[in-house]
């Protein structure tokens, strides 16, 4: 769904939208989309910026960074966000965004896409690490045993540098 400085000239819109996992790549390898995510808010012009707000929920599956077991993330977060024409930062073929406003989105022909904007607020509510449980043990350097599930019993080699880490 685009929102369009157009459609936004003397009134707010208003957005309830559903999108399934095949709808918005996320770009990640890893992370999947499980169920439908929604969003609902409402998109308005002050002068030339589109200011947003809303509310996105969806259930997201990454991968344990321990174990590389897949791990369900909810997401569920309100945004308040402000954008404005990528002209107001260009000189040529080069952009400069001024000190202070790195939080602020730009958008180019007069439009934003609903998707990105929510492929944005998804991303930055994950977190850079995720682990299936606080105390996943991961699996065998050696043999890939998943250690969460069975002993290892191979006996392999161990760097003597991660000694102190032996469980």
């Amino acid at each position: 769904m685009f929102i369009t400085v157009e459609e936004l000239q003397g009134h707010s819109v208003k957005f309830d939208e559903s999108f399934t996992q095949e709808h918005i790549d996320y770009l990640m390898e890893g992370l999947k989309q499980v169920g439908p995510l929604t969003v609902r808010g409402s998109a308005r012009l002050v002068v030339e910026e589109i200011e947003i707000r809303g509310r996105v929920v969806a259930s997201m599956e990454v991968i344990c960074a321990r174990c590389l077991e897949p791990v369900e993330h909810a997401v569920d977060l309100n945004f308040d966000l402000v954008y404005r024409p990528i002209t107001s930062i260009t000189r040529g073929d080069e952009f400069q965004v001024p000190r202070g406003e790195e939080e602020i989105g730009f958008y180019r022909e007069g439009r934003l896409l609903l998707e990105d904007v929510v492929k944005e607020q998804v991303l930055l509510s994950l977190p850079m690490k995720s682990i299936c449980r606080t105390d996943c043990r991961g699996f065998c350097p050696a043999c890939g045993t998943n250690l969460n599930r069975e002993a290892c019993r191979c006996g392999g080699p161990i760097d003597p540098r991660c000694g102190k880490l032996k469980l």
